[in-house]
Parts: structure tokens; C-alpha cells; sequence
């Protein structure tokens, strides 16, 4: 277990170690760092490979949180990397991962080589999507996480026939609702960072589920198309976690990138 006290907060993180390129890990919500257990296990041997836990999530969470931003987040992680003496990593970020990630190579280009984007977009939640999100986290705060709770965001994230959803759920659980709470207003108000993408000059690859219901692959598309050096892959059958539900095609787009990063630098 390690901790890094930066940016006014204790950040849980798994650090694999060793000389290869840095190869950062940022969850989806109400996940945490053990979704890419599969692509740690890929990549650990060639990439020196780290997973954190997130503000509101996992071992990060407090008992109060406070209001932040993705903003706030890429400079978590943009401090999470000074605290480990790397000068610069290729992030890979799921959902509201990949949002904090946009952000940290807009605040912090210096120090991002690649973007890896996993099921994520640069635009604002769906506003279509927002009051059935919002009913959904009032009803989970007010009596925790029932059975039908679970199994909605368990299909939203996970897909309906992911094996280990009873796993998740067992997590979910355990969330307070003051961080369940707090991390959906942060979702639901974050900025639009469309227009910025041209700002964004290192390789990036876009990787989207075709099954995806919590964000449609035209917003993928739009991602893709705004990044100056992007390449958008499609997983059949997969949803949301792709990475996670669909490890073997996503590992394999990821491999192909990262073998073009290290060409290229």
C-alpha cells in the first residue's frame, strides 16, 4: 500500500517499478484503480505501469470531500508523477479517466507523450442522459446501493453479461453517499473541452465500445477526429469498461500505440 500526500490530498497508488517508459491508469466513476488489473498485467513487463485511486474513489476517498474538478484531478496526477520522479508518461484514461487526462495534457503538456482514451468524450454529459443519472445517485444516496441499483449501473458500466459484476457491486456498496454525491456533481459540471482538442499535440489513440450506452461512439468520433495525431479503434460487442470487459482486442490496440510512441521518441 502507497500513499502520496500532494496537492492537498492522499493519493493511493500501485506502482509496478522498473526502467520502461511511465504508463499511468485513470478510472472510469465509481470505479477504481483495479480495472486495469488486466492491462497492468500486459504491460508490466515492457512499461513501468501505475494505477491511483481518484479524489471521491477507492482508497483516496474521505469521509468529507470537498468540491473539485477535473481540473483539480490533472493536477493530482500531474503531482502523483512529480512524487514519483517521472518526467513525463503516457496516460491512459477510462471515462471520467480520460476526461481528467484531456485536461492534464491541456494543463500540463510537458509531461504527457500519449493520451491512451478509453470510452470517454471531451463534451458534457448528455443532457438528455442527466435527470435519469440524477434520480438514479439521489435514490443510491438516500438507501445505499439496492439491488436494482446495482444492477442498472452494472449494465451501464460493466455490460449485462459481465462474470465478476457481483465484485463491483460489493464495492459499490461500500461508497459513501457524500463521495457518490460529490463525484456526480463533478461529472455533471464539467466543461466542454471540444474546441481545445487542436491544443493537444502528442499521439493519441481513441478506443470506444460499439455497445457503449453510457456514451455513444459518435462522441468517440468527434474526439478522434478534433486530436491533431489520433487513431480511433472500435471494440465489437463491448460497452463502457471495453478494457475490462473486452481486455484481449483493447491490449492489442494499446500494444500497436505504444510501439508507435516509442518509434516515434
Amino acid at each position: 500500500m502507497a500513499f502520496a500526500d500532494v496537492n492537498g490530498q492522499r493519493l493511493y497508488y500501485e506502482d509496478t517499478g522498473g526502467s520502461g517508459p511511465a504508463l499511468v491508469f485513470s478510472h472510469g466513476l465509481m470505479m477504481d484503480h483495479e480495472m486495469f488489473a488486466p492491462q497492468v498485467e500486459a504491460f508490466r513487463d515492457r512499461y513501468r505501469c501505475i494505477v491511483w485511486d481518484e479524489r471521491g474513489h477507492g482508497q483516496t476517498a474521505v469521509e468529507a470531500p470537498s468540491p473539485f474538478s477535473y481540473y483539480d484531478s490533472a493536477d493530482d496526477l500531474a503531482a502523483l508523477l512529480d512524487h514519483l520522479g517521472v518526467e513525463k508518461a503516457i496516460l491512459a484514461g477510462m471515462s471520467q479517466g480520460g476526461f481528467l487526462s484531456l485536461r492534464c495534457a491541456l494543463t500540463h503538456p510537458d509531461k504527457v507523450q500519449g493520451l491512451i482514451l478509453l470510452d470517454t468524450q471531451a463534451g458534457k454529459e448528455l443532457e438528455e442522459k442527466i435527470p435519469a443519472y440524477q434520480a438514479l445517485i439521489g435514490t443510491f444516496m438516500e438507501h445505499g446501493l439496492t439491488p436494482e441499483i446495482g444492477t442498472t449501473i452494472a449494465q451501464i458500466i460493466l455490460g449485462s453479461d459481465f462474470e465478476d459484476a457481483d465484485y463491483w457491486k460489493s464495492k459499490w456498496k461500500s461508497m459513501s453517499a457524500a463521495n457518490v454525491g460529490n463525484n456526480f456533481q463533478t461529472l455533471a459540471g464539467r466543461d466542454d473541452v471540444t474546441e481545445r482538442l487542436p491544443e493537444i499535440r502528442c499521439p493519441a489513440l481513441v478506443v470506444h465500445g460499439e455497445a457503449d450506452i453510457a456514451i455513444p461512439m459518435e462522441r468517440a468520433e468527434i474526439l478522434a477526429n478534433g486530436l491533431p495525431d489520433a487513431t480511433l479503434v472500435t471494440v465489437p460487442g463491448a460497452g463502457h469498461a471495453a478494457n475490462l470487459s473486452h481486455p484481449r482486442p483493447v491490449n492489442a490496440a494499446i500494444s500497436e500505440f505504444l510501439d508507435r510512441v516509442a518509434s516515434a521518441s
